[in-house]
């Protein structure tokens, strides 16, 4: 070995004795995941493009979506700088903020449109409680189950079942079915992820099918039961309840395979549509980029869903797997109930479409989720 050879590796060896490590990446050290920050870059842009048209070329509206996406990206790049030991320590008392929210919400929320949803700070904003837990809910199933042994007994998926039901409960009582059922979900698949035996699953979809009923008589509001029943036949009432979904078929319908082109939709732009820039934006995007531009937009979302999924399996600690693969599935949960109800194969319930439908709460919680998935990933 030359003297210089000899040197560089004396100089780059370890003092104490021990295995040299590989310096960690450019993109870990800022704690940053490139795959999954340029698929969410890409998603971003172009909701912004969908919007400005969806929106009937409303620039203020999308200059305040493209603001709220900045505030996104910069909670999710700061969450994604702490440890996921910090997260696990916080979850339950994170939680516990949570309900105690929810419950101010029942006793002194505001009202708006016949729905208790809101807590106001006066003279500054207001906030929708209910969007933490989307978070806070599978943090604290992710908590209570990492410290047990897996695959759950009874008794633990009893505690972790009332714990979902809990504020699963408050949020639908505001009312807010919508979010209720996210809420339920990112708790449910933490549930699954932590090794949940198929017998048991099975009882529990046994004992949900025969609550059915009870929920029909003694929960669901009147509107509620009437988007079920419209859902089996919008025609019934088709200048009422079933509108927007008559609608929103027949845009859907009229985009074709490669649509009318960017712009020129009919539905939307004509209020032919309604709330065809939140709830329904994905039946205007239809009609103008037809089934090639919706099956762009599905490879998108499955590649986000994708890569939150190996990020979630790749990391060796039981919280950070059960914590990112529900994060991953809820997200998958988001994108099936919005395409599901718009197409008219589920009852409308009020969720949007993840990065494309114009709304700033529901997208720092979505990003919130993914910058905890880069810091599952890169505090490895």
């Amino acid at each position: 070995m030359s003297d210089y050879h000899h040197y560089r590796f004396l100089r780059y060896a370890p003092r104490d004795g021990t295995t040299m490590q590989m310096q960690p990446g450019r993109w870990t050290r800022m704690h940053l995941d490139p795959w999954l920050l340029g698929l969410l870059l890409i998603a971003a842009t172009f909701g912004l493009i969908v919007l400005y048209s969806a929106s009937g070329q409303d620039a203020d509206m999308v200059t305040r979506q493209a603001i709220s996406f900045g505030m996104a990206f910069v909670v999710m790049i700061t969450l994604a700088q702490v440890p996921p030991k910090m997260y696990e320590a916080f979850s339950p008392w994170f939680f516990a903020m949570g309900l105690v929210l929810l419950i101010m919400v029942a006793l002194i929320g505001q009202v708006s449109l016949g729905a208790r949803r809101w807590l106001g700070v006066p003279g500054l904003f207001r906030f929708q409680p209910s969007e933490f837990l989307k978070l806070a809910m599978p943090m604290m199933m992710a908590w209570y189950l990492s410290g047990r042994v897996l695959p759950p007994s009874w008794k633990v998926v009893l505690t972790g079942l009332l714990l979902i039901a809990i504020p699963a409960g408050l949020i639908a009582k505001q009312p807010d079915l919508g979010t209720a059922i996210l809420v339920s979900a990112s708790g449910l698949f933490v549930l699954f992820l932590g090794g949940l035996p198929w017998w048991m699953i099975g009882g529990c979809v046994v004992a949900l099918g025969a609550a059915l009923p009870i929920a029909w008589e003694f929960l669901l509001h009147d509107y509620q039961k009437q988007r079920v029943l419209t859902l089996f036949d919008p025609e019934a009432d088709a200048l009422g309840t079933g509108w927007n979904i008559i609608q929103s078929k027949t845009a859907i319908g009229s985009g074709g395979l490669m649509g009318k082109g960017y712009l020129q939709g009919t539905q939307s732009h004509l209020q032919f549509l309604p709330e065809g820039h939140t709830d329904f934006v994905i039946a205007a995007f239809s009609e103008e980029f037809g089934l090639v531009g919706v099956t762009l937009l599905l490879l998108l979302y499955s590649a986000l869903v994708g890569r939150a999924l190996f990020i979630a399996f790749e990391t060796s600690s039981t919280y950070g797997r059960l914590l990112g693969g529900a994060i991953a599935m809820s997200f998958f949960v988001y994108v099936f109930v919005n395409v599901g109800m718009v197409s008219g194969i589920l009852p409308v319930v009020g969720v949007p479409l993840p990065f494309i439908s114009y709304g700033g709460t529901a997208l720092i919680t979505l990003m919130s989720g993914f910058g905890l998935l880069m810091s599952i990933r890169t505090h490895r």
